[in-house]
């Protein structure tokens, strides 16, 4: 190519650029009207949150915390949002490689030998040839197809990393309440065995009372069938809390196996300040991730409107060939370069159809988006409502308890006496046992209360806050920012979003 057609090329290729500009809108985030205060609130706003607190800071037992940790190494959802990671990143690659020339190459070496055809006489001849060639094509992204392209694949990763969030969120509310209930079942066991204790002693105490000749059969056949009834509630509980172990030691990503546990009299209630309603956007990961959805959705809005414009890209073609024939070489270069142009002038409707579904997606992630937000602050509310009313209870129980009790003790005083009757002792009994059976619920209500709260939040994961030295909680910390970090090497370009949620025809949608 000669200096004279390369200023040609180039000041034809600069022009292009100049006068090319980016189609499609630009994205912004819509508008939402949120209340100031979350409905059930106890105390006044504050600008903290205990869902800013990492879950080490949240769940004091040591116990549950090394059965979190464990989940957070080992959990099988876990690794699979971290794999739907990794094809993310990966499609950001293969996406934004359509803006950078793309190289290739050709080599062929062949023989061939051939009778040549004379006037009298026929003579054989050896042909070999070679040829070698480089090259190379380049789109200008006038329209910034690529780059709304790009700016989609991004958005998806950084939705996927939401996404591993809200698996990790999930995973350690799962493990603590699940932990807390088994904790429950625990107590109910030591319930059951309490009242099959308490009935054995009734039951006996109803059969010397018989056989003395002092009362009937009834009282000992009633006291019978609810020592009975203690035992199959005794062989019960040991089922669910055997399928609660098997269930925490799934999402520890391990086989069923007996778990290492604390009483439930041992918890302790952190203190649940909600913090301001503002923060729930800015933590929740579902809403973080259906953001990204509406940030791609948008991305993708301009990358079919890019569809109507022409694609205009230079391709080159350098190399050589040579020839040997009967020992002799001869050989000659080859060279090419052009511009091109290429668009649609007829589609038969097919880009007004993805430009339209396109738009439509658009308004799905909204609508998705509006709604998570609300039972966002429903979730929120529900478990501020627990954590109000849910303590009241518990001390109105436990009065109840203790007044049901005391009871129990005056039933068996009256009836050694001859002052009351059988029936009065066994509802006395029943009465008390059930009350400590929905007392050690209510205890665990609170607890779980207290996980519903900080999912309900988003529970913070704040790098700043210094943490237990385990990998899971490094990964924890530290992923996102890796992300990020990995997108701007990627596109050498800033994550940052632009601002206008204008709906554009494909004709008036160029910027």
């Amino acid at each position: 190519m000669t200096k004279i057609a390369a200023r040609k090329y180039s000041a034809l290729i600069s022009a292009l650029l100049l006068t090319g500009c980016t189609v499609g809108p630009d994205y912004k985030k819509p508008e939402i009207s949120v209340p100031n205060n979350f409905r059930s609130q106890i105390n006044v706003t504050e600008a903290s949150s205990f869902a800013d607190q990492p879950w080490w800071g949240v769940f004091q037992d040591k116990a549950l915390q090394n059965l979190i940790r464990e989940a957070l190494t080992n959990n099988q959802d876990l690794r699979l949002a971290l794999a739907r990671i990794d094809q993310a990143r990966a499609q950001v690659e293969v996406v934004n490689a359509e803006s950078e020339p793309q190289v290739g190459y050709q080599l062929q070496a062949g023989a061939e030998r051939s009778v040549i055809a004379g006037r009298r006489t026929a003579t054989a001849a050896t042909f070999s040839s070679i040829q070698g060639l480089l090259n190379a094509a380049w789109e200008f992204d006038l329209w910034g197809r690529v780059k709304h392209a790009t700016d989609a694949a991004k958005a998806d990763l950084l939705g996927q990393e939401d996404v591993r969030r809200a698996v990790m969120l999930t995973l350690v509310s799962d493990v603590a309440a699940d932990y807390f209930r088994l904790l429950e079942l625990d107590r109910e066991l030591a319930i059951a065995g309490e009242s099959a204790n308490t009935y054995k002693q009734t039951l006996d105490l109803f059969g010397y009372r018989f056989e003395a000749g002092k009362d009937s059969k009834l009282p000992v056949e009633r006291a019978q069938a609810n020592y009975d009834a203690s035992i199959a509630a005794t062989h019960d509980l040991t089922r669910q809390i055997a399928q609660t172990e098997n269930a925490i030691s799934i999402l520890l990503g391990a086989y069923p196996h007996a778990i290492e546990r604390a009483k439930l009299a041992d918890q302790v209630l952190p203190d649940t300040p909600a913090g301001s309603t503002t923060t729930l956007l800015q933590r929740r990961p579902d809403l973080l991730q259906a953001e990204q959805g509406m940030i791609a959705a948008n991305a993708r809005i301009g990358e079919a409107i890019a569809n109507f414009f022409p694609r205009i890209g230079l391709s080159m073609l350098a190399g050589g060939q040579g020839l040997v024939t009967g020992g002799n070489l001869s050989g000659f270069g080859v060279w090419s370069a052009a511009l091109g142009a290429a668009g649609p002038l007829y589609s038969g409707g097919g880009l007004e159809g993805s430009y339209h579904q396109r738009q439509a997606f658009w308004d799905e992630t909204i609508a998705t988006y509006k709604q998570k937000v609300l039972v966002a602050f429903q979730e929120t509310s529900d478990a501020l409502k627990a954590r109000q009313t849910l303590p009241l209870r518990r001390t109105a129980q436990a009065s109840q308890v203790a007044a049901l009790k005391r009871s129990t003790d005056l039933a068996l005083l009256r009836y050694d006496s001859g002052r009351a009757s059988y029936f009065e002792v066994l509802e006395a009994q029943q009465q008390y046992f059930d009350g400590a059976y929905d007392l050690a619920r209510t205890e665990r209500d609170e607890l779980l209360a207290v996980v519903s709260l900080y999912k309900a939040l988003g529970g913070g994961w704040n790098a700043d806050v210094a943490g237990p030295p385990a990998t899971a909680t490094t990964l924890v910390n530290s992923d996102l920012s890796m992300v990020e970090t990995d997108l701007k090497a990627l596109t050498h370009v800033e994550i940052t979003p632009s601002v206008s949620d204008a709906k554009l025809s494909p004709a008036n949608a160029v910027q």
